[in-house]
């Protein structure tokens, strides 16, 4: 069983201006001469961490993370002006130039994988190819399964806190509810959410290694933050047309992909990673037994680590 590559520091950070005020926090890691492989983290709302520099052998791959506009270390955190999926996709092309990279391997998780899908859509002559994990195809039924009808049948108490955040007017309407919430002028009604937002996604991401105690007390702007851009992605349904990734599949054809998909995601339920891979009979595509959402259990990331290494005798 593979495990993740030891630890490594990046032998290059800066922050790349764009046409607006955001600035995106760029690393690269690894061998600069290697093959180059980006890094997409989900959300939209998280950011690149340390261990996601391990996935890729450092010998043979020249590895860029960056933290998406509004994320991480980008400037200004969590601003949403300007920041949108469009944005993001223009952001990575134009770090790919910054870089002098020619083509390069897409990796990307959940939101992640959702923004590798679109940017190789677009850039299909720049791709070499993809590695997909946690399908999110950011179809309407995708959002209301997380948080409208479907995951709050599996965790039931969770749900109805998240729920009872809201103004009962709105509880069937949830998305728009999160929304007059999240950017409302009630403090208190906000922080309330964001609580029960956050023990939300930390469960259905978690699975049974969720333990509320854990939770942070307070409750910080930037932690507000990462809800309102959440949200504003989700409002917006993420800036594209319904089903707009499958529709537009055919464009992918050429591009060498491995889809990985737990069987316990209850963010990003297996039948999205099925469709994928239905519509791209040309992937592999790795359904996990007992792999939930987030890569961190020994069988996701022996998948994932295989995945890099696999795409490196095929690129």
């Amino acid at each position: 069983m593979k495990k993740l590559y030891p630890e490594i520091e990046p032998f290059n950070t800066f922050h790349l201006n764009t046409d607006s005020i955001h600035q995106v926090y760029v690393e690269q890691c690894g061998n600069p001469e290697g093959h180059p492989v980006v890094f997409l983290h989900g959300g939209p709302c998280s950011g690149c961490r340390p261990e996601h520099r391990c996935f890729f052998n450092p010998e043979h791959y020249h590895i860029i993370l960056l933290d998406q506009r509004g994320c991480g270390r980008s400037l200004p955190f969590g601003e949403l002006n300007g920041n949108h999926t469009q944005a993001l996709i223009d952001d990575l092309e134009s770090i790919r130039r910054h870089l002098g990279i020619d083509r390069w391997l897409v990796f990307g998780g959940s939101w992640g994988g959702t923004l590798a899908l679109l940017y190789a859509q677009q850039h299909q002559q720049r791709v070499s190819g993809l590695i997909i994990r946690g399908v999110f195809l950011a179809r309407q039924k995708d959002f209301n399964w997380f948080v409208q009808e479907g995951a709050g049948r599996i965790y039931p108490e969770l749900w109805r806190q998240l729920v009872n955040a809201i103004p009962a007017d709105l509880h069937n309407n949830l998305v728009q509810g999160l929304h007059e919430v999240a950017f409302g002028a009630d403090e208190i009604a906000k922080r309330r959410l964001t609580r029960a937002w956050r023990a939300w996604g930390g469960q259905t991401a978690l699975g049974a290694d969720f333990q509320a105690e854990n939770e942070p007390q307070h409750i910080t702007e930037q932690m507000v933050q990462q809800l309102q851009m959440e949200i504003h992605f989700a409002h917006k349904q993420y800036f594209i047309e319904e089903n707009q990734i499958i529709a537009n599949i055919d464009q992918l054809r050429n591009i060498p992909c491995i889809i990985i998909h737990g069987r316990h995601d209850f963010v990003c339920p297996m039948e999205a990673g099925l469709t994928l891979a239905e519509h791209m009979p040309h992937a592999e595509f790795q359904p996990l037994p007992t792999a939930g959402h987030v890569p961190n259990s020994d069988e996701m990331i022996d998948a994932l680590v295989a995945a890099t290494d696999k795409m490196l005798s095929i690129l």
